[in-house]
């Protein structure tokens, strides 16, 4: 990785932290109302909202960047965990690397994973004490129903 693009992610992981404080939050609701009482000693002018306008834009464009760049870093050490937790256990190895595949190839893996959920569902019943009996069978009924849609929608 560039110098750059370490820098940046350490300024972005270092504002994200920062900014997600509730210290922070406080500053800013200070910032807002100092700013709001000196109003009328500005004669609530232009030059005046045009200050909070300018400082509020600023700041949220510059956010979003770096919110995006925090969030794509945390998802990406997510994937790593999952496929490595999939790498090593019994599950289906053909999984590790999916976030890379097409919306329509990931609907249509979601729609085989769900159509083994009734399994899950009877082996829970079979373990769950007798008043949640009721509440499990009504959720089978209703992954059962939503797994046969989204089939048929697929098909």
């Amino acid at each position: 990785m560039s110098k750059f693009s370490e820098a940046f992610a350490q300024i972005a992981s270092g504002v994200s932290r920062w900014t997600g404080r509730p210290l922070t939050f406080l500053a800013c609701c200070l910032i807002v109302v100092v700013w709001a009482a000196t109003g009328p000693v500005f004669h609530y002018s232009d030059t005046w909202q045009l200050i909070i306008n300018t400082g509020t834009t600023i700041v949220t464009f510059l956010m979003v960047f770096l919110i995006q760049n925090t969030q794509n870093r945390d998802n990406a050490a997510l994937q790593a965990k999952l496929d490595e937790l999939i790498r090593v256990t019994q599950a289906k190895n053909e999984f590790i690397g999916i976030e890379h595949l097409s919306d329509q190839e990931l609907e249509d893996i979601l729609a085989e994973c769900e159509s083994h959920r009734p399994e899950v569902v009877q082996r829970a019943e079979a373990r769950a004490s007798r008043n949640r009996k009721q509440e499990i069978g009504q959720a089978r009924k209703r992954a059962t129903g939503r797994a046969k849609t989204r089939t048929r929608a697929a098909g």
